[in-house]
């Protein structure tokens, strides 16, 4: 099970907060990075962005391997292998 982190933050005059240390560390973020803000309902789901944005591209190449007939390791080094040899060619 996910490890549960409750910690709280004060929000400043223009809707600043400043994350706790730990909330910062368990998504991997610091200065300059972003985090994206997901409402969902009465509650708000933070992620890395980074994260986020693999897990959108994720979802939206789900059962393309498939539908491309890669279906094995096997299958998707051929693919390489072939693709190697039309970009010598």
């Amino acid at each position: 099970m996910a490890e549960l982190i409750v910690d709280n933050a004060k929000v400043m005059a223009k809707g600043q907060i400043t994350l706790p240390k730990e909330i910062r560390s368990a998504l991997g973020v610091s200065t300059g990075d972003r985090v994206t803000l997901i409402k969902q309902d009465d509650q708000v789901i933070m992620m890395n962005s980074a994260v986020y944005a693999m897990k959108v591209l994720q979802q939206a190449m789900k059962g393309e391997a498939e539908k491309a007939g890669l279906d094995s390791e096997e299958s998707v080094a051929d693919m390489i292998m072939k693709m190697r040899i039309e970009e010598k060619e």
